[in-house]
């Protein structure tokens, strides 16, 4: 199926590996022009070279405003102007309410929703200038099925998806659509962190853990990063032009809840 994003322009956040990477490989199958940023500038250009293809890729701390600015600004005169972004992140602390510190509510809201209100606001007079422009915020299951151990981010992601639809309504007239996509459990760093995390909780094995976890996912396996990318490069296509303000879960079936 041709997606008709050929010669796009993308920005995908936090690219370097995980579910950026995922997303950035899948819009570069799409004949789209990429760029990434990253923290660590050696994960990064390892990256850009795994992926091939029109990759840009620009260091940059999503957490600094400055950077997010200087990243935007290098990708116009590399790429011209922006049609796609891709909003992504590490996850803040996994820990319960009571043994987190007010520093690392502060540090979670800067990492896990300023970034994507930042680079938002970076493209969109561009997009809205145009009449075509895609935005799609990578969160987590945890919008709409908290989990207590990840009680920063089961906040925070639900506030993403509440933006994600006031954005949706703004700068539909312009043909902007914006999309929040909601991963399972899917086989990426973040993932075996909190795996440890919770084996050392429950004082079992990483091996453990993820027999258990299968368990209680429908289709009994972890997700791959590609399945991810897929369908975010469906929603940033003409093929998705009918669908905006979604929290598309994409979680082999684990989320209970009807909406």
């Amino acid at each position: 199926m041709d997606l008709g994003i050929r010669g796009k322009v993308a920005m995908v956040a936090a690219a370097s590996k995980g579910l950026g990477k995922a997303a950035a490989s899948a819009l570069l199958k799409e004949g789209c022009k990429v760029s990434i940023c990253g923290r660590d500038a050696a994960t990064l250009e390892a990256a850009k070279a795994d992926l091939g293809g029109s990759v840009l890729a620009v260091v940059c701390d999503v957490t600094n405003p400055t950077e997010l600015a200087d990243w935007s600004k290098a990708s116009l005169p590399a790429f011209g102007q922006v049609d796609i972004l891709v909003t992504n992140t590490g996850g803040p602390p996994a820990a319960t309410f009571m043994d987190l510190t007010e520093a690392q509510w502060a540090s979670g809201v800067q990492s896990t929703l300023m970034n994507a209100v930042r680079l938002s606001r970076l493209v969109l007079p561009g997009m809205r200038a145009r009449k075509w422009g895609r935005i799609v915020h990578i969160t987590s299951l945890v919008a709409k099925q908290p989990v207590p151990l990840l009680t920063i981010s089961s906040a925070l992601r639900a506030g993403l998806s509440a933006l994600t639809k006031t954005m949706a309504t703004e700068f539909g007239a312009d043909n902007v659509l914006v999309n929040a996509l909601l991963p399972g459990h899917v086989l990426t760093d973040r993932q075996m962190h909190l795996a440890e995390v919770r084996a050392q909780k429950d004082g079992t094995t990483i091996e453990e853990y993820f027999d258990k976890a299968k368990e209680t996912i429908p289709v009994k396996r972890m997700g791959r990063p590609e399945e991810i990318g897929d369908v975010i490069a469906f929603l940033c296509s003409e093929r998705a032009s009918y669908v905006t303000g979604a929290s598309l879960q994409v979680d082999g079936g684990i989320i209970q809840g009807v909406f």
